[in-house]
């Protein structure tokens, strides 16, 4: 291994690598901030870019796109409640109401130091646990990934805020959207009503960008105040820089968001919301004081984005060991790194090791331009408050029609994209919250191709998904998770009967 990481550090020391890294990094950061535009569409615009380059520049360019983009989402999660990823929706939870607060610069500086904080770390564990973690990510089956989507269920119902039905009737939305499509196991069109463009399904990034962008816009727009400018004037820019002290004081949320995301980062498939919606879920569960959650609290900011930056590193071991991506963005980057010339599998650390370790320190050194870059413009961000309401709302519209139409050239998704817009103005109008659905509708499909895939392998027994020692694993936390939710519901309604 350290003959590995010596001859990595040769490639990835070089002018032309490091700026490649760089470019890369400030890309991703740019269309990470941008409601609409991905860490996806990042790595797929740089990819031509990469020909001919070496596999460390190359790839470390792309890794670059996937650090920048994975951290600068949480810029207008915090400033607009609109998250700029999918992984940034629990970012919103706590960095939105700091923001109105007046926190903009606090709750950046948090995001920015638990980013890093949860990059470097991820690289550090994963690289040295890389060949048991790819080995335990193998053995997930059917029953497992459909264990996973119960939990997921659970953590619906922990994020669902004042009412726990409101928030599985929200997920239960997210559920049944989910279904519409091809069916995985027949091949029958269901609910597509003989639209063309919903054979594949419907398309997550304009379901995001409706529930999110939409709503918010629509929202603004009926409750518009013609004081609001003079309000976000108001807003303190002086504390607008990285957080490092502050950001340590909440050790326990930082450790909790790195752990959160370095073990459902190598599952393949869970994704980034699952990851930083468990971080948020437990980081309240451990604290003492888990009333303050949701008004604008500090450790879940950090807990959040510390998870969603340790998720990616832990998103790279199937898709360097196992060929398997991690997630959305990683499935991109398979395909870089078949342009390079580099075959994922388990021989790869073997044949090409000086390249596979200058591939994880090339993305350790995204990290540090991550940090970088986001300090140097983080007064910058913080300016977009002061931008006049209206005309900040008409430029959100702009990027999110070229978003969600950039995607495939599809004029379908843009109505998708307003009807979702409708609907979450709806939900959050009467506290079903949009969180929910988008987890419903994430999970949807594990859920359903898993537990039939399940059934016929099993022959229709239903004892494996409760014997198979990961699946029950999976099933008695979710278990015990609902039950404390539960209890806790009681007791802050009933506090005379406890």
């Amino acid at each position: 291994m350290m003959s590995g990481y010596i001859d990595g550090l040769g490639m990835v020391l070089q002018w032309g690598t490091l700026l490649a890294i760089a470019g890369g990094t400030l890309l991703g950061i740019i269309m990470g901030s941008l409601p609409g535009l991905t860490s996806a569409m990042a790595i797929a615009l740089l990819l031509p870019v990469t020909f001919g380059m070496p596999p460390v520049a190359g790839i470390g360019m792309l890794l670059g796109a996937l650090c920048g983009a994975g951290a600068s989402g949480s810029i207008p999660a915090i400033l607009l409640n609109i998250p700029g990823t999918p992984s940034s929706v629990a970012t919103t939870f706590d960095g939105f109401p700091m923001a109105q607060k007046g926190e903009a610069g606090r709750a950046l500086g948090l995001a920015i130091v638990a980013s890093f904080f949860g990059g470097v770390a991820s690289m550090v564990i994963l690289s040295l646990l890389a060949p048991p973690i790819a080995e335990f990510a193998l053995r997930f089956g059917p029953a497992e990934y459909f264990s996973l989507s119960i939990f997921g269920l659970v953590i619906i119902a922990s994020v669902a805020g004042k009412s726990l039905l409101k928030g599985l009737i929200a997920g239960l939305i997210g559920f049944f959207i989910s279904t519409i499509g091809t069916d995985p196991i027949t091949g029958v069109g269901r609910f597509t009503f003989d639209e063309l463009s919903l054979l594949t399904g419907v398309n997550l990034l304009p379901a995001l960008i409706g529930l999110f962008a939409i709503s918010q816009v629509l929202k603004d727009a009926f409750e518009y105040d013609p004081y609001e400018r003079m309000k976000e004037s108001a807003h303190r820019i002086d504390n607008a820089r990285p957080l490092f002290v502050e950001t340590l004081k909440h050790w326990k949320a930082l450790l909790i968001g790195i752990a959160s995301g370095s073990v459902v980062g190598p599952i393949p498939g869970a994704g980034g919301s699952i990851a930083s919606l468990v971080a948020y879920d437990q980081t309240r569960r451990f604290s003492k004081t888990p009333e303050k959650f949701g008004k604008g609290y500090a450790p879940g900011v950090v807990s959040v984005e510390s998870a969603n930056n340790a998720l990616l590193g832990g998103a790279l071991i199937p898709t360097l060991a196992l060929g398997i991506p991690g997630e959305a963005a990683t499935a991109v980057l398979l395909g870089g790194l078949m342009i390079q010339g580099i075959t994922p599998g388990p021989l790869l650390f073997a044949d090409q090791s000086g390249t596979i370790y200058g591939i994880f320190l090339a993305y350790l050194v995204a990290n540090f331009f991550m940090l970088l870059i986001m300090c140097l413009g983080i007064k910058l961000f913080i300016r977009v408050l002061m931008v006049p309401r209206k005309q900040l709302l008409a430029a959100i519209l702009v990027f999110c029609f070229i978003g969600v139409y950039g995607v495939d050239g599809d004029v379908f998704n843009l109505y998708l994209m307003l009807g979702f817009g409708v609907l979450g103005y709806f939900l959050n109008r009467y506290d079903f919250g949009t969180a929910p659905v988008i987890l419903g509708l994430i999970l949807g499909p594990i859920a359903e191709s898993n537990l039939r895939r399940g059934l016929q392998s099993f022959e229709g027994d239903w004892t494996p998904f409760f014997t198979r020692p990961i699946s029950v694993t999976f099933l008695v936390i979710a278990a015990g998770l609902l039950a404390l939710t539960l209890w806790q519901n009681y007791r802050s309604k009933h506090p005379r009967a406890t």
